[in-house]
């Protein structure tokens, strides 16, 4: 019995019997919007990306994470090329916290405290909620717009109900993976967000016509941000009504780019002999 207590202590040191049990990490990156007023999906307005993380592993090649992530989204119609879109002069800004459960699958066998197994890309797939609740600036006053209802849903135009703060969302990514010590990782990693709502930036149909709304009280603000063609040129207002004002077939999406350190929760376990 001493015998094999022995062999075991003597076999815990050495790096093939570490077993990486999971990881606790946390990420910084950018986040970029994409959706009715980002139609190119051009990357030019990043914003901060925060995150933490745990992952349970399951072997060398998969792991199963639970992330949570608070980032920045917003976008202007000024950046646009289109000229249309530059008329529009829409914007917004909103807070995304989300979290999701996500499946990893490393290329490569990963093995911290083996220089063999120290390096790995790999891909990720899972499914999540976030919140979100855009907001713009009219004379430097912040106005969330879901409860002014600019296309009308406060009025139930065209049978338009008021869309909530919450929504589903299908991250899938790529990144690379790299074992800095026997307890400390570095990652990089890019994940897309497909999202099942087209009211991250409160644009989605067509305009319902500066008629539909009160003259007092928010109606006054919902009548200014419905559409904001007048800002840029007061003779040729575009928001009339039954005009596009989105694009309601297409859902709003987002990516999120990030470095991240971790560190490992391990073990070691006594081999049998074969």
């Amino acid at each position: 019995m001493v015998f094999l207590l022995v062999m075991c202590q003597q076999l815990f040191a050495q790096s093939d019997e570490y077993v990486q049990e999971g990881e606790v990490g946390i990420t910084l990156g950018a986040a970029h919007y994409f959706g009715d007023l980002n139609t190119r999906a051009q990357i030019n307005r990043p914003k901060p990306a925060l995150g933490i993380f745990f992952r349970k592993q399951f072997g060398n090649y998969v792991g199963l994470r639970i992330a949570g992530h608070y980032a920045q989204l917003g976008y202007s119609d000024v950046y646009s090329k289109s000229d249309y879109q530059q008329r529009r002069n829409l914007s917004f800004n909103t807070n995304i916290w989300e979290i999701a459960a996500m499946g990893d699958f490393n290329f490569f066998k990963f093995l911290p405290n083996n220089p063999n197994y120290i390096f790995t890309p790999y891909i990720t797939l899972g499914v999540g909620v976030f919140t979100y609740d855009p907001y713009a600036y009219l004379q430097n006053e912040k106005f969330y717009l879901r409860p002014l209802g600019t296309e009308g849903q406060l009025i139930g135009y065209q049978g338009r109900k008021q869309y909530g703060t919450m929504a589903v969302c299908v991250p899938f990514g790529a990144g690379l993976k790299y074992n800095v010590s026997e307890n400390i990782n570095v990652s990089f990693e890019i994940s897309h967000r497909y999202t099942f709502t087209d009211y991250i930036d409160d644009v989605s149909t067509t305009y319902v016509g500066i008629d539909k709304f009160s003259n007092s009280g928010q109606g006054i603000a919902a009548r200014l941000l419905q559409d904001r063609s007048y800002e840029t040129d007061p003779n040729n207002i575009i928001g009339m009504e039954g005009r596009q004002r989105g694009l309601a077939k297409q859902k709003d999406q987002y990516l999120i780019a990030e470095i991240g350190i971790s560190f490992n929760l391990s073990s070691y376990r006594c081999p049998t002999s074969k």
